[in-house]
């Protein structure tokens, strides 16, 4: 197609509007965005609601395409709404703009990351809906806020409350990552995050004297053991072709904190890591160690989390899970290079395998540079086509597994 074509294209108009919408972080009113998804559930004929789960600033929009057994669990085809902040001088294209060029590239915040999947949804719906096809299980098209800063006041809370309970959702999709390749990911699990803040307290005194126990010693004897764990799993991972970055335990040092005076030898020190656990790791276990390596350094070190996620199941990936076995052979029979992976961050897919339901994270987008966050985010329009083809099979076939 050329650039007019694809102009023309009603489902790229579509796409290029929700893109325009500017749902970002940090003071994010989703006022516009509600209505243009209410507007699309009316041209689709989809009952919509809009739901609060923690307050009026964070709305939840659900659709319901009813299906033909409604007593079955249902699907429930999950985005979010909210596009992390921009730094529009880095910009080659305004960041809300949907600027599309003459190869097709759209370029926006979000173009990845992710309304490209929740306007795929809509218009894949859309088609299969206009040929008349109505689903075994009813399907949920749900679009929350929050995700990027944590889902707190979205997802979390949402699934904890009883109107999630009443949709009877058996089954999730959600968002995966652009693959720089021909191969799209599949993926089934998440490793879980912790923010783990270390305050160590020490002796105080003058800077020209060599007083015992200080927390500098401390703090070195501490980040000496949190990076020597991180050298390992560097190791693994370099070593081992098979593994990538969702299979190792990532450790990071993210933040340091303290002192008052060049030459005053500090009363506390503060050091924070990101720790994202692999899902093999004994993670009471691993706490565990960090405690000994506390005791070690010479105690006085409190722990503090910022962030302790509780470890989730992954979802399986075996003819236990008829959702898992019909979602591999549509896109096997659609001839796409598939690989089931952990997903290296964080999505809202936690939410829903913690309280029991499965969920896989899919995004059809292959052969593009992996921008999320980044700088000129872009989607090329042919890209985004192709996912809503794959989507108008993979629907079917898991709604009706």
């Amino acid at each position: 197609m050329s650039k007019a074509e694809w102009e023309n294209n009603e489902e790229i108009k579509i796409f290029r509007e929700y893109l325009r919408i500017p749902t970002v972080h940090p003071s994010i009113d989703y006022t516009a965005c509600v209505d243009f998804l209410k507007r699309q559930a009316a041209s689709i004929g989809l009952p919509v609601e809009v739901v609060y789960p923690v307050n009026e600033a964070n709305p939840v929009v659900v659709m319901k395409w009813l299906g033909k057994q409604p007593e079955l669990p249902s699907i429930i085809l999950n985005s979010h709404t909210d596009v992390v902040p921009v730094f529009a001088d880095k910009w080659t294209h305004k960041p809300f703009s949907a600027d599309m060029d003459d190869e097709g590239r759209i370029y926006a915040r979000g173009s990845q990351d992710m309304k490209c999947v929740g306007t795929q949804y809509l218009a894949a719906v859309r088609a299969l809906k206009a040929s008349g096809y109505q689903p075994k299980r009813t399907v949920y098209l749900s679009f929350v806020p929050d995700e990027e800063v944590g889902g707190v006041l979205g997802m979390r809370e949402m699934v904890r409350q009883d109107y999630f309970k009443s949709l009877h959702v058996g089954f999730s999709f959600d968002e995966g990552i652009t693959s720089a390749d021909e191969s799209y990911s599949i993926y089934y699990a998440e490793r879980t995050l912790w923010h783990l803040h270390f305050k160590i307290s020490g002796t105080a005194g003058h800077g020209s004297l060599l007083l015992p126990n200080t927390a500098g010693e401390k703090l070195h004897y501490v980040v000496n053991k949190m990076m020597e764990f991180r050298a390992t799993q560097l190791k693994r991972l370099n070593e081992d072709s098979s593994i990538d970055i969702g299979d190792v335990t990532t450790v990071n040092l993210t933040q340091l904190r303290g002192g008052v005076q060049s030459n005053v030898v500090p009363p506390l020190l503060e050091v924070v890591f990101d720790i994202r656990f692999a899902v093999t790791v004994d993670i009471p276990a691993f706490e565990k160690q960090i405690r000994d390596w506390c005791e070690e350094a010479g105690g006085g070190i409190e722990l503090y989390f910022e962030m302790k996620n509780p470890f989730v199941e992954p979802t399986k990936i075996d003819d236990s899970n008829p959702f898992w076995v019909a979602f591999k052979k549509t896109l096997d029979e659609l001839g796409l290079k598939t690989r089931a992976r952990v997903f290296p961050g964080a999505t809202d897919s936690r939410f829903i395998r913690h309280i029991g339901i499965p969920a896989l994270g899919f995004s059809p987008i292959n052969n593009t540079p992996i921008l999320l966050h980044d700088h000129d985010e872009f989607l090329r329009a042919d890209t985004y086509l192709h996912g809503i083809e794959v989507y108008k099979k993979l629907i079917p076939a898991v709604a009706n597994a």
